[in-house]
């Protein structure tokens, strides 16, 4: 059976596209992390806690962008694998504080090194006016979904 230029051309689109390289970029982190103890999903979670940008697990879930209960269950997983502690929230006896572990605290700068490292690994062969060009360019599609999913 062969494919018509509409199958063809479905592949070659730039949602299509993106969709292959974030797999590929999530493979390659995976593969990566897991020695380290995390998995890719954890990054948004680490980052928020380490920068003190998010503490609950409603802050974490609106700064990773996914719903509450796919986070309680990282957050459960983190929490059993030594990477997160909680404790009670002072203001809010309902909720808790999330904090990082030493464990985590004391693995994450290997993490993001093997991060940085596999995105120079994957954009082998560009300039670096073209990664900039790149990032620009992706800043600007995810502002417009941003925008298309707001308005919906």
């Amino acid at each position: 059976m062969q494919a018509s230029n509409a199958d063809a051309d479905v592949l070659s689109t730039p949602g299509h596209l993106i969709g292959l390289a974030a797999r590929g970029f999530a493979r390659l982190s995976e593969a990566r992390l897991k020695p380290l103890g995390f998995g890719v999903g954890h990054l948004p979670v680490l980052v928020a806690l380490e920068t003190g940008r998010a503490d609950t697990q409603r802050d974490l879930a609106r700064f990773a962008q996914i719903q509450q209960p796919p986070m309680a269950q990282m957050l459960a997983r983190m929490e059993r694998d030594g990477l997160i502690r909680r404790t009670p929230d002072p203001d809010d006896g309902r909720s808790s504080r999330i904090a990082l572990t030493q464990l985590a605290l004391a693995r994450l700068p290997e993490a993001i090194a093997t991060l940085f490292q596999g995105n120079r690994d994957a954009m082998a062969g560009f300039t670096d006016e073209e990664i900039a060009q790149f990032v620009a360019l992706l800043d600007r599609l995810i502002a417009n979904l941003d925008r298309l999913a707001g308005a919906t």
